[in-house]
């Protein structure tokens, strides 16, 4: 079992709001964190789960409005909330009867895998009446030190990072990748090809902390742009790609207008290249990006929320890895390095000069913490984490 941080967040979420929606990829945890959270409250009710990829489940909100009034005093857990999209006008409703009635918060905890557009559907019907949260795969706070390289190799869906050994890691993030391509997306829209979608996420996983050229995908595939880009929705939709956008600030330089794209869990990158152990990591070209996309995945788990990330790139070579701008704070520039000695390029110094940061980072695998020239300091990872926690 692992403590996942976003329990308190959850806990605060649902004495605040009367719905929440927790989103995530499958196999995340999201169940799990919800279960956790009923339990905490053991003077309250026990909480009602209801699985909505379940028939029987599902028989039993025929008539959701007279099925969901008469539990108003238990917490209610809706699993695969986007099998179900109507029941959000439903949930409007008794949300508004339950106000009137001095049942204002913790009535609905929902989880959803898919998708954001769903979700921000639910948002207007739910305005004012909704949070939403976002579960990732578990990043660098949420274990020892000593398991970070495990967590980079097996990412951090819970059964890969326990799993007991690294084959039957790389077995079970294979057989993840499989059912989402055979199962879980052709459920969820338009019928895409599986091989074609895998090959899809596979030139993703190559280019991997790159910027995005849909042009060169394209032609790879064998269709347009435009399939391209559907595509590339879709898996950012599923919360499985992270579109990182540029800078987009009027510097007076000509700034590089194409997003980096990373496939979100380090995991799934090398089980989409094959890649089993941490030697055949390290001696992989992959292993650099690989290492900056997980990194990028946990500092934004940390984040506050209402943060703003970007990258910073210039056509003559200026270059920042993220920009992160901290709600009531300057934007922070952050570099991250695979090398227990980092050093920066001028091409960083020559984007800070820009971007005017409030604090430069280097993010590295060691452990201490030192000062570089330009008021730049060099910091783990996890260091790194608990600052922006602070």
């Amino acid at each position: 079992m692992i403590n996942r941080n976003y329990l308190p967040r959850l806990r605060t979420a649902l004495a605040e709001a009367p719905a929440v929606v927790l989103l995530g990829p499958r196999q995340v945890g999201k169940t799990t964190l919800a279960l956790a959270v009923a339990e905490a409250g053991s003077d309250q009710p026990p909480p009602l789960y209801l699985d909505l990829e379940s028939p029987a489940d599902r028989a039993k909100l025929a008539e959701p409005e007279l099925y969901l009034s008469a539990v108003e005093d238990r917490l209610v857990i809706l699993d695969e909330i986007q099998r179900v999209p109507e029941l959000f006008q439903t949930l409007r409703g008794l949300i508004d009867a339950g106000r009137r009635r001095g049942r204002k918060t913790g009535r609905f905890l929902l989880l959803g895998s898919a998708s954001m557009t769903l979700m921000q559907q639910s948002s207007e019907s739910l305005a004012g009446r909704i949070r939403l949260l976002e579960l990732t795969p578990v990043f660098a706070t949420e274990i020892t030190p000593a398991e970070l390289d495990t967590l980079w190799l097996r990412g951090g869906f819970p059964d890969s990072l326990l799993a007991p050994s690294d084959a039957a890691s790389l077995r079970w993030r294979t057989d993840f990748i499989r059912t989402y391509l055979e199962r879980d997306i052709p459920q969820l829209g338009p019928r895409i090809a599986a091989e074609t979608l895998r090959r899809f996420w596979t030139m993703l996983a190559h280019r991997q902390a790159s910027l995005l050229n849909q042009a060169e995908v394209a032609r790879a595939l064998g269709v347009d742009g435009k399939t391209v880009a559907a595509y590339l929705d879709l898996m950012v939709d599923l919360l499985l790609v992270r579109r990182l956008p540029p800078w987009h600030r009027n510097v007076g330089k000509r700034l590089v207008k194409s997003p980096k794209v990373y496939v979100r869990d380090a995991g799934l990158v090398h089980a989409l290249l094959g890649i089993e152990t941490k030697d055949a990591l390290l001696g992989h070209p992959i292993a650099g990006n690989s290492w900056e996309g997980m990194v990028i995945e946990s500092l934004l788990a940390a984040a506050p929320g209402g943060t703003e990330a970007c990258f910073y790139r210039t056509a003559v070579g200026a270059e920042i890895d993220l920009v992160l701008t901290i709600p009531s704070k300057g934007p922070w520039a952050i570099e991250i390095k695979r090398s227990l000695s980092p050093k920066l390029e001028r091409g960083f110094h020559h984007a800070c000069e820009d971007v005017q940061p409030d604090a430069g980072f280097v993010v590295y695998p060691g452990s201490e913490r030192f000062p570089m020239a330009g008021g730049v300091e060099v910091i783990s990872l996890v260091g790194l984490c608990e600052k922006l926690k602070a």
